[in-house]
């Protein structure tokens, strides 16, 4: 008997190799079997094949195995034997075959370059032995730039020019980039990029090229260095100044025109010719560029000849000079054509693609378990270009000269194993290889003789209700695979027929148990080597049914009502009770009293009205039953009873079709309520005996009904009539009818595949409904293969499952899944294909070229370079940006280092980092982050904050006051925000109505911390506003008021001279002598006179409406008998430091504050707008404003 098993993309241990046939058989795997059983060795873990490794850090080569008996390892270097014993810097790990080579220990290390080569390790027990692929070591190399004399390049404008890089060749290549002496990245653009080689190539030169800084960088991110070439200078010559020079040399005759024009029609600089080709491999990026040069600036496009550019694959980098194309295969081949254009004409390159292939798996050979006396075989095929040559070896051995084993024969890609013993146990080894690499592949065959056994527990008891589905499990193993048979009883005959379904993994299905179904059974197992045998029990429970159900109920308020529930139940199982109120518990109130067959609900309120469901639960089934309670208000007059209909009766079933059946009914009393609609119930007797289910409803005017039918389902009907009141009791059941069964119509819905682990595929669906399946046997299909690969579909048949697990797959690769439905008459139709996803695992690399571009003293600007997809290994969440303040550059400690995070969705390349703290040093870096979790960091980012302005002094007091001075006391800024460099100091006097007066200013040194002000006048409230210096500015003040000590005797003096007596009469005098002279006015205006304040009116005019002069357009000047002296040319400001709105629609209450609004000899505004809180000094003795009378006395106070 044959047994071969092949799990797809996997190379899994015999452990897990049975793990994955008795999960497909739905059977538990006994852990104790497992430590039984012999297995050749497998590799698990091994370093890449190309393994560059890190000069500054010990070099470890991975090599993990598994096998029972546990395998011992060996290594080859350069193909001979690597003693690890003699070298004392080289050790391998415990219980493992890693090797690690010392290099950064001081007293035994030793240099990379000392242990380059190519290792094999080798992991062998009894069983055979296991090898791991070629893997070339080699340390990383970042060389220094070759010494150069540079020249200075000069171009013409309007020419091409190319600067050259020419970087060292490292190992892996370097990153090429151009920047400037002060590290900024030279920006580049259609007519200015960079090559693939890393030259730099202008299309055309501008004058605003000029410079003597172009610097080509080199950097080398295994070792994290950036090696630097030196500047390069390149001048630009303007056409006007060639042209004036060539002009002063040549007659009108022969004057230059159009020669020094430089508009030109493109011609290709890179790739040179018309034509070109290129060899790529299969699953590489494929790369090409096209750099023109012309002017106006060439605009390149690309074009596949005889076909179109793939579509979700094709991008265009360096403003599309260059063609990328990912994941190549063999249809990729062809030419390309790339064009370059602008007004004056176009050029055009064509190059031929050869698109070759490395090695690539069509079937890897999968591990084969046999038993003494069975055949089997190995298939390894692979493809290339050209075709692979495949060479087979037997425990590392090519299997030429492998020792003899007559049954195996080697056929190409095939060893065939006929008649096996234990003796041929080993573990071979498939070789694909052509000039563009190799597969290595290792499968072990592995012949175990083993008798059956049964890890199902002895005497296990399974309860299951009436009419319900039994599963009794049978586990097995063995080798050959043993036969499963059942039998009831002891002495039983065999089982089989309709009425059992046997699952291939030992599972004995009874579809509809009854009583007579219970009772001992017998599994047997038995192969050639042995035969065992367990038994199971098997008890059939009555199912609990609701005998009397709630009925609906019409109550008045505070009235009260009460539900019945009495349940009948299998009298070996504890039933619970318990009772909802709209799906939700009981409301927690005593006026609920809950009894052992009913509901009582006392005092009845509006709220009470509702749904009341019962449940009735045991440890095997729940049923349920509901009633509707309507509150309604207490009766003013005998009503018309309206009440729910009458149920309907008479139910007849007639016109039986296999879907489809026709029920017919007679209507009750409707009961004053017309009937509205009907609703038709059904039971399945055969899987939810007493369970009612909604099937359809019609029009309260049909009594008549077609009912669509699924197969395999024991029917009965039965109909509820409903009316504005509410539904009737359901009518009697009509009788069964049992439609015949049928492959399954529907297939799993929500099929999807997700990983729960890097290594598998988790496959999940949503299960058929009980009718759904039509029929015995439901069973499900679960197909998978990998998307865009050549392997067929992996198939395994499971029940009563919704979830299967892959084991083995690549990290985050696409699967295409498919479920399909299947019982004992068939499949259902052909399911749909998604599309799922293995296991994410945690991204593998560091986002690259991180920089910092610091915008201001509170924000930085940061940017990196995209993590390609393939090292995302998962769903791309983002970027996330991990900084801390490190330190304060103005000498401040830090108290708490905390370190913060941004997040960026998507495939964000760049971010700003706001509420920096100015004059500062942070680190960063950047980590991409998958569904799995963030990636590795990239290396800490350092960048400094410029200063800022300072914050204002923490305080500033004003003691000692005195006749003439005060002593200011002030303390630095809480927070500088840079180098303090002094303060300012600016006050002013404010007189009793709160005028300022003018404006002093006085700096201060940085170290000062007090200040005693000097000549200030006596008994005179000042105002003081302070600020703190940066070299960058002043930042916010602090404001103080204070007031100076009063003279008293200059006081005492102002009160004798206005008690003199000369001084009250010469007040008496100027009193008497105003009185007269309006006696005098009054008397010569009554005659009609003219008296001389008239008389100059008359001759002057209204001083406050004089028109413009004519001359000079100022205004009329305005005197009093105090200040003779004119106005300022344009001031039309009144005494209050208004200007009315009535006057003028320009107010300075539009443009300024107050004082603060000045005007210009010409009459131009000059005043700026302030929208600080504090508003800023006014300089008193500035202002252009006529002096106001009640202001003049004041100043004498």
């Amino acid at each position: 008997m044959e047994w071969s098993i092949s799990i797809s993309e996997s190379r899994l241990s015999l452990v897990l190799f049975f793990c994955q046939i008795i999960t497909a058989l739905d059977v538990p795997l006994d852990p104790k079997l497992l430590e039984e059983l012999p297995q050749p060795p497998t590799i698990t873990q091994q370093s890449p094949k190309d393994y560059i490794v890190d000069p500054r850090e010990n070099i470890v080569i991975q090599c993990e195995a598994k096998g029972k008996p546990p395998p011992s390892f060996s290594w080859t270097r350069n193909g001979t034997h690597f003693d690890i014993d003699k070298d004392v810097r080289v050790r391998m790990k415990p219980h493992s075959g890693t090797l690690i080579i010392n290099i950064i220990n001081d007293e035994n290390g030793g240099k990379a370059e000392t242990y380059e080569g190519v290792y094999q390790c080798t992991a062998r027990n009894e069983l055979g032995a296991a090898i791991s692929n070629n893997i070339v070591i080699r340390p990383s190399r970042s060389p220094l730039w070759t010494k150069e004399k540079l020249v200075p390049k000069t171009v013409i404008e309007g020419q091409y020019a190319i600067l050259p890089c020419r970087p060292p060749a490292g190992l892996p290549p370097p990153i090429i980039f151009w920047m400037d002496n002060s590290f900024q990245k030279l920006p580049q653009n259609n007519r200015v990029s960079q090559s693939l080689n890393g030259d730099l190539y202008f299309s055309n030169v501008k004058p605003e090229d000029s410079r003597d800084d172009y610097i080509c960088y080199a950097r080398f991110n295994h070792t994290q260095t950036i090696q630097q070439k030196q500047p390069i200078s390149l001048k630009v010559e303007r056409v006007d100044s060639l042209n004036e020079t060539i002009t002063a040399n040549m007659s009108d005759s022969d004057f230059y025109g159009d020669r020094l024009s430089p508009e030109r029609r493109p011609t290709l600089l890179l790739p040179t010719g018309s034509t070109s080709s290129k060899t790529e491999l299969r699953g590489n990026t494929l790369l090409l560029e096209c750099i023109a040069e012309g002017l106006p600036t060439p605009l390149i496009r690309w074009i596949k000849e005889g076909g179109e550019l793939p579509a979700n694959r094709t991008f265009l980098d360096n403003f599309h000079k260059t063609l990328k194309i990912i994941d190549i295969s063999e249809a990729d081949s062809g030419k390309y054509k790339c064009i370059a254009s602008n007004l004056l004409g176009s050029a055009h390159h064509v190059i031929t693609v050869t698109v070759k292939a490395a090695p690539y798996w069509i079937r890897e050979p999968t591990n084969l378990v046999l038993s003494p006396g069975e055949s089997g075989s190995l298939i390894c095929r692979a493809n290339g270009k050209p075709k692979p040559s495949i060479s087979w070896l037997a425990n590392g051995v090519p299997i030429a000269i492998a020792p003899e084993d007559p049954s195996r024969n080697v056929d190409g890609d095939t060893v065939i194993f006929t008649d096996v013993q234990e003796r041929s146990s080993a573990v071979y080894q498939c070789n694909a290889s052509n000039e563009y690499g190799y597969l290595l592949a290792n499968a072990f065959v592995n012949v175990l003789a083993e008798p059956p056994r049964i890890l199902t527990p002895h005497n296990e008891l399974y309860q299951v209700i009436a009419n319900k589905p039994a599963l009794l499990d049978c586990a097995f193993f063995g080798s050959p695979v043993p036969e499963i048979e059942w039998f009831k009883g002891v002495k039983g005959s065999v089982l089989q027929g309709n009425q059992y379904v046997f699952h291939k993994n030992g599972t004995l299905e009874i579809p509809v148990a009854q009583k007579d179904s219970a009772g001992m059974y017998t599994c047997v197992a038995r192969n050639k080597l042995g035969k065992v045998q367990n038994e199971v029990q098997l008890e059939i429970k009555e199912p609990t049914m609701i005998i009397k159900q709630p009925e609906y109920k019409v109550v008045q308020r505070t009235g009260q009502v009460s539900f019945g529930c009495t349940i009948k139940h299998d009298a070996t199982l504890v039933p619970t009770v318990t009772w909802l109120k709209d799906s939700a518990e009981l409301p927690n109130d005593e006026r609920f009293i809950v009894g052992k067959h009913n509901l009582t609900i006392m005092n009845v309120t509006d709220k009470d009205g509702g749904a009341y469901t019962c449940i009735a639960n045991t440890t095997l089934d729940s049923v349920s039953a509901s009633a509707v309670l309507t509150v309604v208000a207490p009766p003013t007059a005998p009503p018309v009873v309206y009440d729910r209909p009458d149920p309907p009766f008479d139910l007849e079933l007639t016109d039986h079709q296999e879907r489809t059946v026709q029920l017919t009914w007679i209507p009750g009393n409707d009961n004053n309520s017309p009937i509205m609609k009907f609703v038709i119930e059904y039971e399945d007797a055969m899987r939810e005996p007493g369970i009612w289910n909604y099937l359809t409803e019609i029009s309260g005017i049909l009594t008549t009904v077609q009912l669509k039918l699924s197969p395999y389902v024991n029917y009965s009907f039965r109909v509820i009539a409903v009316n504005d009141i509410g539904n009737s009791q359901p009518s009697e059941a009509s009788e069964q009818y049992f439609t015949k069964a049928a492959k399954p119509d529907d297939n799993p819905t929500g099929v999807q595949g997700i990983g729960s682990e890097p290594d598998n595929l988790v496959i999940m669906w949503e299960p058929l409904k009980h009718f759904q399946s039509n029929g015995p046997g439901l069973q499900y299909k679960v197909s998978w293969r990998q998307k865009d690969g050549d392997d067929d579909w992996t198939s395994v048949t499971v029940a009563n499952v919704s979830k299967y697990i892959v084991s083995g797959t690549p990290t985050f690769a696409p699967y295409e899944i498919k479920v399909q439905a299947l019982n004992d008459l068939g499949p259902a139709p052909e399911p749909t294909t998604t599309i799922g996803h293995s296991g994410e695992d945690l991204p593998m690399v560091a986002p690259g070229n991180l920089q910092v571009q610091v915008v201001n003293s509170t924000l930085a600007k940061v940017q990196w370079d995209p993590v390609l997809l393939k090292y995302v290994r998962g769903h791309l969440q983002g970027y996330k940006i991990y900084y801390m303040k490190v330190e304060s550059l103005s000498g401040r400690i830090n108290q708490h280092v905390e370190k913060k995070a941004l997040s960026f969705p998507g495939n964000k390349t760049h971010g700003m980092l706001p509420g920096l703290e100015p004059y500062s040093t942070y680190k960063l870096n950047v980590r991409v982050v998958n569904g799995k979790g963030e990636g590795p960091a990239t290396p800490d980012e350092t960048f400094k904050t410029p200063e800022g302005v300072p914050s204002a002094p923490s305080f500033l007091k004003i003691t000692n006051p005195n006749l003439d001075s005060l002593t200011l006391e002030w303390g630095p800024p809480s927070h500088p925000n840079g180098v303090v460099v002094g303060y300012i100091l600016k006050f002013q006097p404010i007189n009793n109505t709160h005028e300022l007066g003018r404006l002093e200013e006085i700096s201060i040194p940085a170290n000062e911390t007090s200040l005693i002000l000097s000549n200030l006048n006596y008994s005179t409230r000042y105002k003081f506003y302070f600020y703190a210096q940066t070299s960058v500015g002043a930042g916010s003040q602090i404001t103080e008021e204070a007031v100076t000590i009063m003279d008293e005797a200059k006081a005492s003096r102002q009160v004798d001279i206005a008690t003199q007596g000369w001084f009250i009469g010469l007040m008496c005098a100027v009193a008497l002598l105003i009185l007269i002279l309006l006696i005098v006015c009054f008397i010569r205006r009554n005659k009609g006179g003219k008296y001389p304040v008239k008389e100059k009116e008359d001759a002057h005019g209204d001083p406050e409406i004089q028109p413009m002069k004519e001359d000079d357009g100022t205004l009329g000047e305005y005197s009093d008998a105090d200040d003779h002296k004119p106005l300022k040319k344009g001031s039309r400001t009144p005494s209050d430091r208004t200007v009315k709105k009535e006057d003028s629609d320009d107010s300075l209450v539009d443009y300024g504050e107050g004082v603060n609004g000045q005007f210009n000899e010409d009459g131009s505004f000059i005043g700026q707008y302030s929208g600080k809180k504090e508003k800023e000094p006014a300089e008193g003795n500035e202002s252009s404003e006529a002096p106001s009378p009640v202001n003049a006395m004041n100043s004498f106070v």
